[in-house]
């Protein structure tokens, strides 16, 4: 048998949406539960992506199967398509099985030509009616099918409008449309070069072939990669008899939500308009009227319009978006789909719906989007405003910010103090700006990724940030910045996006961060659900506990180098990395050592009963260092301004040092262990800080903390021997001495290639795995994320080379395979040892499912990630529940 391309609306059901679209699956059902639906058949989304293969031709027996269905929709109506006495007119809509609003075509009225025209006007008795139909045809199909820009349409009505002396489209008379009907075929003929088709079926066929290709528009391309939508699915055409809502003031069209889409609230929500068509509602050229005003116009239709609500909301268990048509009394139902809604009336929608039975809590948990969740955590833009972006950069960390424009870290941290709302704007961050990050509202950079300093320090302190704005070009001199010809100067009033990554020119109204009892209802719920322990990758006391009120399980990642990033210490930690003998460096390490030590006092007690697992230093040296053209710069400076031979020979000093540590690729340098094993006496400072920290707060609480240390950047096995041995004889050094017990792990960061591929050897002196997955992306790919983002991985993005940017979603094929085959060689090797994930991907929902199919105890990400990645982890098991139900 032939592949059934066509299906009658009496034949699908909702379960259909591969193969309908949604929009088609959702008539079908609505046919089947006895809502009055107009009556059409829908061309699937195979026919869609067959058309494409077959070089925009529709395949073999579609012709045929599309005339049969029209035949029976003919008989079932009593109509013909393009007859001049009883005129068969319908829509052409496109549906895909994800919802793509405005995003495809649509094509309405299709039937009419200058026969027909006259037997709607005979059959309706209005003259205007069947005129007002006609242009409206003649419009859409020639800006939708014959690609003719739409504007000269417009132009040619304002012409007829001003001609006339009237304001609105529904004054012209029925004369006044006739002769817009010729204007606009005049148009046509002009800008395409042939006559407006009036044969009907010729019409259907040129229209179902745009719909086809209006699946790759760049609208609709872009709205597919936005939400992460499969460019492969294709789109439905549902062929659907049309229902006039301009027959008059019993007429009328609309759309209706089932629930209050910005809150959620259970009220009557939409909007409508009496004697129009759909496209009246949403152009915005006449006002539309509240939905409850229909009980006084219309009280019998808006009864029945309310109880289809009630009963497509109780049927498919979920807020639903309707439009609808009313013809001389007659509700018509045209499409009903899973309403878009905030992320507040996301939460608010779920837990009433459980509180009200139709859904079960972890139906309620698979029902929430993890990114929405994430925003209302963060300020955000109101999404009532409106506002023209001046660009758009990475959205590195979600939420809104509103300050005045600042260029250095200084500046912010002054004026940040002294309470003024301030935008940090660099090229890209540094550790030496921690102070001025830590005092703004958020941070824009012209450079960096994902994964560059600017966002990971933005991340965990719940700022907002947008990165690699590469439009944006920075003047420090001149304390500006411009962007396609526009100035912004310091002070000037900025609103960064960093849920969007857009930047926006004066103030944004905000709306404050949502954690409700609704939030904290789902979020309870996936805690229920899940089996993967969500930790957190948190530096401060203050992180940890803000970490901790989202329900973090502990630290996964204490980066011990952003300790040394504030003002006081870094001098000591230059002085402790250009030490040229050991004495100078243990004088150096002297006096951090009770810095790191009240650092990690913090900490434990701010985690008190949850583990911390604290990363042991491992950047390259040279993110402390000062940069090396900036001393030479003021070398030069001081010899031409008669600075003393002293202040001279320092400088030099300083800079010849500074160029010795200078390493070509840093990122791959002299990092991590390597660090360790050169310099031994910094770990050795660093474990000894731990382990007296551990002892002062088992003396202050009474419970030791759960200490886990991790050595960086493993790649050989024997280097995790040599610093395993270090921590357990500076650890038991220390417990002997304060004459305590206290347990401790001791294990690594796999990040290397090597590292995964070799974990069994590895594991031989490890009691837990951390992957690293931002470096671990690095060297599997031999991508430098700094100068990947931005750049050519924008292009391979746009290219469909790859899918998804792999610093921000684990590449599963690639990366994924390591981590999986480390899992399987550790786990044969040492059964018990603990294996969880630290890098970014920690706290991005598909990553985190990929932890939990990989069989991760645990995933760590920054503090205001966490309910996120508590919701990703209970989905991750629901998602598999699922899979195994279908399977069996």
């Amino acid at each position: 048998m032939s592949k059934k391309y066509v299906y009658d609306f009496s034949e699908g059901s909702k379960e259909m949406k591969d193969l309908l679209g949604g929009k088609g699956a959702n008539l079908a059902e609505m046919t089947s539960m006895g809502i009055p639906v107009p009556d059409g058949f829908t061309i699937t989304t195979e026919a869609c992506i067959a058309y494409g293969k077959e070089g925009n031709k529709f395949p073999d027996g579609l012709d045929a199967e599309i005339e049969s269905h029209l035949v029976r929709l003919e008989e079932s109506t009593g109509r013909k398509l393009g007859d001049a006495e009883s005129p068969l007119l319908v829509s052409v809509r496109s549906g895909a099985k994800f919802s793509m609003p405005g995003m495809m075509d649509t094509v309405l009225n299709l039937g009419l030509n200058d026969d027909s025209v006259l037997g709607l006007a005979s059959k309706t008795g209005d003259d205007r009616f069947a005129w007002d139909a006609y242009r409206r045809f003649i419009q859409m199909f020639g800006k939708v099918v014959m690609e003719v820009e739409g504007q000269l349409f417009e132009d040619a009505i304002t012409a007829r409008r001003d001609e006339a002396g009237v304001k609105f489209d529904n004054e012209l008379n029925p004369e006044q449309l006739q002769l817009l009907v010729k204007d606009f075929k005049k148009i046509l003929e002009k800008e395409t070069g042939r006559s407006f088709p009036s044969e009907p079926r010729e019409q259907m066929e040129l229209s179902i072939q745009a719909v086809f290709r209006s699946w790759g528009n760049p609208r609709a391309v872009t709205y597919r990669k936005h939400y992460s939508i499969s460019d492969d699915l294709g789109t439905a055409v549902n062929v659907q008899l049309m229902v006039f809502g301009n027959m008059g003031d019993d007429s009328g069209t609309g759309v209706a939500f089932t629930r209050n889409p910005s809150t959620g609230e259970k009220e009557i929500f939409g909007d409508y308009l009496t004697n129009a068509q759909g496209e009246d509602v949403v152009a915005g050229i006449r006002k539309t009227k509240k939905l409850a005003e229909m009980e006084n116009e219309m009280p019998s239709v808006f009864a029945e319009l309310t109880g289809v609500m009630k009963k497509l909301e109780q049927h498919y268990r979920e807020m639903e978006d309707i439009e609808f048509t009313i013809e001389k009394d007659k509700l018509y139902m045209l499409q009903t789909r899973d309403g878009k809604r905030t992320a507040a009336a996301a939460v608010k929608i779920a837990s009433d719906l459980v509180e009200e039975g139709l859904i079960t809590r972890e139906q309620a948990v698979a029902k929430i989007d993890p990114g929405q969740l994430d925003q209302l955590l963060h300020p955000m833009i109101d999404p009532t405003q409106t506002y023209e972006a001046l660009t758009q950069g990475l959205n590195a960390s979600p939420g809104a910010a509103v300050g005045k424009a600042v260029f250095d870290a200084d500046t912010a941290a002054e004026r940040g103090k002294a309470g003024e709302a301030v935008i940090l704007v660099r090229w890209e961050t540094s550790p030496d700006d921690i102070h001025g990050l830590i005092n703004a509202e958020g941070v824009l950079t012209s450079h960096g990724g994902m994964t560059s300093h600017a966002a990971v320090v933005a991340r965990g302190m719940g700022k907002p940030a947008v990165c690699g704005a590469d439009q944006v070009n920075i003047s420090e001199k001149d304390r500006q910045f411009t962007v396609n010809g526009v100035t912004v100067s310091e002070g000037d009033i900025l609103t960064i996006d960093g849920t969007t990554g857009k930047v926006i020119l004066g103030a944004v109204d905000l709306v404050p961060p949502q954690i409700n009892e609704n939030f904290q209802a789902i979020v309870g719920w996936a805690d229920e659900i899940r089996t993967m322990a969500v930790r957190t990758n948190a530096d401060t006391p203050e992180d940890a506990e803000k970490a901790r009120e989202f329900g973090a399980q502990g630290i996964g990642l204490c980066r011990t180098e952003h300790m040394f990033m504030a003002e006081d210490r870094l001098p000591i930690v230059r002085k402790m990395i250009l030490a040229e003998d050991t004495e100078s460096r243990a004088d150096a390490l002297d006096k951090l050592l009770p810095m790191q030590q009240s650092d990690f006092e913090g900490i434990f007690e701010a985690m008190h009963g949850l583990p911390v697992t604290i990363r042991l230093l491992d950047p390259p040296l040279h993110e402390f260092l000062p940069d090396y053209t900036d001393l030479m710069v003021e070398l030069e400076r001081a010899k031409l301004t008669g600075a003393s031979e002293a202040e001279v020979a320092e400088k030099e000093n300083l800079a010849t040092r500074v160029r010795s540590l200078k390493e070509m690729n840093p990122m791959l340098g002299t990092r991590g262990c390597r660090l360790g094993i050169q310099w031994p006496e910094i770990y050795e400072m660093q474990v000894r800080a731990i382990m007296q920290a551990a002892v002062a707060i088992q003396k202050k609480l009474g419970d030791a903390p759960i200490v886990e240390i991790m050595i960086p950047l493993v790649g050989y096995a024997e280097e995790l021997h040599r610093m395993r041995e270090l921590t357990v004889n500076v650890c038991d050094d220390v417990l002997a001495s304060a004459g305590v017990s206290i347990d401790y792990l001791v294990g690594t960061m796999i990040e290397l290639p090597r590292a995964a591929l070799t974990a069994d050897h590895i594991s031989d002196y490890a009691d837990f795995f951390s992957f690293g997955t931002n470096d671990l992306t690095q060297t599997a790919l031999g991508f430098s994320r700094d100068d990947a983002e931005g750049k050519f991985l924008t292009y391979y993005l746009e290219e469909g080379i790859i899918k998804k940017n792999p610093f921000e979603t684990i590449d599963v094929n690639g990366v994924g395979k390591l981590v999986e085959i480390a899992v399987g060689l550790s786990r044969a090797k040492k059964p018990g040892i603990k294996l969880g994930v630290c890098g970014e991907h920690g706290g991005e929902p598909e990553s985190v499912k990929f932890c939990h199919r990989a069989g991760l105890d645990y995933v760590s990400c920054s503090p205001y990630r966490v309910p996120l990645a508590r919701l990703a982890a209970a989905q991750a098991v629901l998602e598999e529940k699922a899979m195994v139900y279908t399977t069996a």
